[in-house]
């Protein structure tokens, strides 16, 4: 037995040995990311949050597991990191959200050349294009590194959507679809849609301008299927719904499982950038640069740009040839148009952080929209056919108890 004990020690012993050269216990990341945003490793694409736990070991020799989990808006988002309840690292927020954060202290500086320089890797910031530098949100760079950037289009289905109905926002207002349209499920680019449409100022601080804007909501609401965020993809690849508004990056992840669907942006729509920051309450900001950074670098970047269908901001991405012949000439006429001026469409369309007071409105109308007006058309359909069914029902009970007391 006693045999047994001192061989069960060794190992014990030679297990505790091992673990101390590994590199002791396993740091963790947290990174906070919109929903199918980055390279995830299904259908034979790079797995990017691997392949930064394999550098960051053979970086630092020390073992790395990254937690990532999604949200489906930046008002999402923003409520959690807020609250002061999370635990996040590396976050993705747009624009707007980004300037209202930094605004209430939400965010730490991020000095990528210094976490370079300590670890002796190459720093990527300085292949940032010049034109997505000194943006309105955060013109000193001092809190936000560009991931992506994009505008606002509608998605429909060319098998159930006529031709000659499209080419505006007024489609998602045709009655011809009703019970097929898909509405965003967040106030700023719910109310953008109508906004846009009619010529209002999205960064209007009026409460008359968003009214109206709720006016034209609720005229809408009938004619909805459902207000969606990530639940989109399910409802256009499927055919489920005919019609919605979305970020131009997603209808190349929708095209790659339904092909019926097309593409077009509306006159007036908005333009955003959504940057990499750091939270102010992040308990690892050191390792969240370097996540940082290795995000920009040429094999991951290029990674996540095909792998979302975003345009990037980074050169080392979008003066790529092989990056530019894999995404074919469809997917770059939409993603970088000839002629599209970035900085003067951002200035006039972009969402801008708003004061507390319009905020606070905002959503008490946008949720005054989703609890009152019409209920969604296929809604009435699905009530009155169970209406129908409950009253066949019960004419049937009082039949069948007529007929027995006829017998009894």
């Amino acid at each position: 037995m006693r045999k047994y004990i001192v061989f069960a020690l060794i190992l014990v012993f030679a297990a505790l040995w091992m673990f101390s050269c590994s590199g002791g216990e396993t740091e963790h990341l947290y990174v906070y990311n919109w929903g199918e945003y980055i390279s995830d490793g299904s259908e034979d694409s790079l797995n990017v949050t691997k392949e930064f736990e394999a550098y960051y070991e053979e970086l630092t020799g020390k073992r790395m597991k990254v937690h990532y989990t999604t949200y489906p808006s930046n008002e999402d988002m923003y409520a959690k990191i807020s609250s002061g309840t999370s635990n996040y690292d590396v976050i993705v927020p747009s624009d707007y959200m980004i300037e209202r954060m930094i605004k209430e202290d939400l965010l730490a500086p991020i000095n990528l050349e210094a976490v370079c320089e300590k670890y002796g890797a190459e720093c990527y910031y300085d292949y940032i294009g010049e034109d997505y530098r000194g943006l309105f949100y955060d013109p000193d760079d001092i809190y936000s590194v560009p991931y992506t950037y994009g505008r606002i289009g509608v998605i429909y289905n060319t098998t159930m959507v006529d031709e000659a109905d499209i080419g505006g926002w007024e489609l998602m207002w045709n009655e011809k679809y009703a019970g097929k349209i898909l509405q965003f499920n967040n106030s700023r680019d719910g109310f953008a849609t109508v906004q846009y449409m009619l010529g209002l100022d999205v960064n209007s601080t009026e409460r008359a301008d968003w009214v109206s804007a709720q006016e034209k909501l609720l005229e809408q609401k009938s004619l909805i299927q459902s207000y969606v965020m990530d639940e989109i993809y399910n409802k256009m690849e499927s055919g489920e719904a005919a019609v919605a508004a979305y970020y131009a990056g997603d209808y190349f992840t929708m095209l790659d499982i339904n092909e019926d669907l097309g593409f077009y942006y509306p006159e007036r729509t908005n333009v955003f950038v959504d940057a990499m920051c750091i939270p102010k309450g992040s308990q690892n900001p050191e390792t969240a640069a370097l996540f940082i950074n290795f995000m920009l670098s040429p094999e991951i970047a290029i990674a996540n740009a095909e792998y979302i269908y975003y345009a990037s901001p980074n050169s080392l991405v979008f003066e790529d040839e092989g990056y530019i012949e894999d995404m074919g000439p469809e997917a770059m006429e939409i993603l970088y148009p000839e002629g599209f001026n970035f900085a003067e469409e951002l200035n006039t369309y972009a969402y801008r952080n708003l004061d507390e007071g319009t905020l606070e409105m905002i959503n008490s109308l946008w949720e005054e929209l989703k609890i009152t007006g019409g209920m969604p058309t296929h809604v009435y359909v699905v009530a009155g056919l169970l209406a129908v069914s409950i009253a066949a029902a019960v004419a049937a009970v009082v039949i069948v108890k007529k007929r027995r007391a006829r017998w009894y």
